[in-house]
């Protein structure tokens, strides 16, 4: 790794270190460190416990435990200036351990490591919305033998890179990173880069990870909801293009559990959901930069009682502190997969967001007319 010094239009090295000579360890700091950033492993994964240890008659631990967006299991042991001989068995005992978890035991492990780490947290909320689910009747986790492995160390023994490869060719998901710190003088920097597989071979497990998911989306229960869903938008639309709310006039029927429509403002919209328990509009920020968004709310939530008022009735308002997005809200209780509730569900929708849309547009522009002129 160099830096680059513009000055003398030079690059000049940075200095490899050791995470012994640092002081550093694998529970209190690289552990750590990646619990807090797993992107750093090059993709978004959700951890959802620390130092498990939740199997039957063994004392073992497994560094961390995670899900990816597919709804697998990834199974994260950390090592320092080397793995050591054993890593692949070990991380393969654990792999073995978690394949019998179910659904309802994730969500538990998920819901201690919140207690314990997070300061607390609603386990299953946590987990739809990082997936982009509506409820958990949708998600499927922790699919047969779909378990991932991940080491990380600072050097590979042949032993286990030899292993790793092996592995890969019978369809075993392992993944193997190399990490190196770096010091500028009191700067210290740290390097992950993932050795096994190299770049293009994941560009090609990736292709064909996409294929079986693709197959595996074909799974009737999915595909269920997704007949349902249409069928349902097809008709809240046909009561939209009855009313005086123009804001859905061109958008298609669809098999997601919400439809969106532009507020004029790019990343902003107004979203109407379709969901099992329930029916909700709200208006949804999600601009880049995420400043905008909270900005946005901020000056709509000093306006909040006049709003409510106007409207007849409160908002919620979650400005998801800590997140890009954030939305303002008005939900209604319905029994959402029974048609005969379609009629009511879809005319609730409909004079719900006219009268938001009548109350809230105005003072959305207003204040992004100030969010502009404070961005200059």
């Amino acid at each position: 790794m160099y830096k680059i010094d513009r000055s003398q239009n030079r690059i000049q090295p940075l200095q490899p270190r050791k995470f012994s000579e640092l002081n550093f360890t694998e529970r209190h700091h690289l552990q750590e460190w990646l619990a807090n950033a797993p992107e750093a492993l090059g993709e978004e994964l959700l951890i959802i416990q620390k130092e498990f240890d939740g199997f039957d008659d063994t004392r073992e631990r497994l560094d961390l435990l995670a899900l990816d967006k597919d709804g697998n299991l990834v199974i994260i042991e950390n090592k320092l200036d080397d793995t050591g001989r054993d890593v692949v068995w070990q991380t393969l005992k654990y792999a073995s351990y978690c394949s019998s978890l179910s659904k309802l035991q994730i969500i538990e492990i998920y819901q201690r490591y919140l207690n314990r780490y997070e300061g607390g947290g609603d386990a299953s909320s946590l987990l739809c919305e990082f997936f982009g689910v509506e409820d958990m009747e949708e998600l499927k986790l922790n699919k047969g033998n779909s378990q991932r492995l991940m080491m990380v160390a600072a050097n590979f023994r042949k032993e286990v890179t030899s292993t790793a490869l092996w592995l890969l060719g019978y369809g075993i998901q392992v993944q193997c990173f190399k990490t190196t710190p770096f010091s500028d003088g009191n700067e210290l920097y740290l390097n992950i880069e993932q050795i096994i597989p190299t770049p293009e071979a994941k560009e090609l497990m990736i292709g064909i990870s996409a294929k079986e998911a693709e197959e595996k989306n074909t799974d009737t229960e999915v595909k269920q909801r997704h007949k349902v869903r249409t069928a349902f938008w097809e008709q809240a639309l046909e009561a939209f293009r009855h009313s005086d709310c123009a804001l859905y006039n061109n958008i298609s029927p669809g098999r997601d559990h919400w439809l969106s429509a532009g507020s004029g403002i790019s990343g902003v919209v107004y979203n109407i959901i379709f969901a099992q328990k329930e029916a909700r509009i709200e208006l949804w920020l999600a601009r880049t930069p995420a400043e905008d968004n909270k900005a946005l709310f901020d000056i709509l939530a000093e306006q909040k009682a006049a709003l409510e008022t106007a409207f007849g009735q409160p908002f919620n308002w979650q400005r998801l502190d800590g997140k890009k997005s954030s939305r303002i809200s008005v939900a209604q209780s319905f029994d959402g997969y029974n048609p005969d509730s379609w009629p009511a569900m879809s005319q609730w929708l409909v004079d719900k967001m006219s009268r938001f849309e009548q109350v809230i547009k105005q003072p959305l522009i207003d204040a992004w007319i100030q969010v502009k002129n404070n961005n200059q």
